[in-house]
């Protein structure tokens, strides 16, 4: 394999529908200037070192958000776009009748597979993740070599930080080696406070399991090789079988699923880098009023200039 190391691409997931939400969470601003919540992850990613961004979008939203991002971030990063398209299926495979949903997070990653030819970062478009995850991702990315394994990272929370006040939230909860590496991810879809307990669910609130609030979890901020996208494109048709047996309306190929099978066939490695910044993200309508707080707070104490693109 290659030791050369080329400059890391940052790839934003920005093509959910943001059904709990009710609306185009990406494009909705959350800043006293007007910003998005993406605004502040290309400001740390930009900070970080990153200098390529590719933007996986609705075909259907393209005009909309990009005239939320052309002038401002695109002045200082380089940005692409590419469409999530629920028609990308590998040969033989067709959509079911009633599907409008997408494939899910890995899906939406090969996306970009044909313009991805460096080591990539993925995140969401509608989570703030803090300046010191991409710190630490750049700085993995830019040094990291694979070797007899695909050498990868994964942001890793403390569960504690990542809670929204007004529901349940989806969380890969990690078990981590004592030297740093993840060994398993098991996504909770429904975790969220009752009283002073964290707890989840996995029976429709039929009965509900406490959860430390130290646990550490996964918020789909992940760090790849360049090679990780061709791996992802072999699972996707066994996936792709799974999901039209189980759940063809629905179902989704996510990225933990991809992450535990190649930790589990020992070809990758994930180094979790741990961030101990607080998220925000807007899961709910009610929850913009307190990202909007926080951000500004941060705003008032300099870590963010009043207008981030001036």
């Amino acid at each position: 394999m290659s030791k050369e190391i080329k400059e890391p691409v940052l790839i934003i997931m920005a093509a959910g529908m943001g059904s709990r939400y009710g609306g185009l969470k990406q494009i909705d601003p959350i800043g006293s200037a007007g910003e998005l919540i993406i605004d502040f992850s290309l400001y740390d990613a930009f900070m970080a070192g990153f200098k390529n961004a590719i933007f996986i979008i609705k075909q259907e939203i393209e005009k909309d958000f990009r005239s939320l991002i052309e002038g401002k971030a695109d002045r200082f990063i380089k940005t692409e776009y590419v469409f999530q398209k629920l028609s990308d299926l590998p040969k033989g495979y067709s959509i079911p009748q009633g599907r409008e949903k997408p494939w899910g997070t890995c899906q939406a990653v090969l996306a970009a597979r044909h313009i991805v030819d460096a080591p990539f970062a993925v995140i969401n478009a509608d989570d703030f993740y803090g300046a010191d995850a991409f710190h630490k991702m750049y700085d993995f990315l830019t040094d990291a070599v694979d070797d007899d394994k695909y050498r990868c990272a994964m942001i890793g929370y403390k569960l504690e930080n990542t809670l929204t006040e007004h529901g349940h939230v989806a969380r890969g909860v990690c078990e981590v080696s004592s030297d740093g590496f993840l060994e398993k991810i098991d996504e909770r879809t429904k975790i969220m406070l009752r009283g002073e307990k964290i707890m989840f669910t996995e029976d429709e609130e039929l009965t509900w399991t406490e959860i430390s609030k130290e646990a550490i979890v996964s918020m789909n901020f992940w760090g790849f090789s360049q090679s990780i996208m061709n791996e992802i494109l072999q699972k996707f048709p066994e996936a792709l079988d799974n999901i039209l047996k189980e759940n063809p309306l629905k179902g989704e190929f996510f990225l933990p699923l991809a992450v535990a099978e190649l930790i589990n066939e020992n070809k990758a490695s994930f180094k979790v880098l741990m961030s101990q910044d607080k998220w925000h993200g807007v899961t709910y309508k009610d929850d913009k009023e307190s990202v909007a707080s926080a951000i500004q707070s941060m705003k008032d104490k300099g870590i963010y200039p009043e207008e981030l693109w001036k």
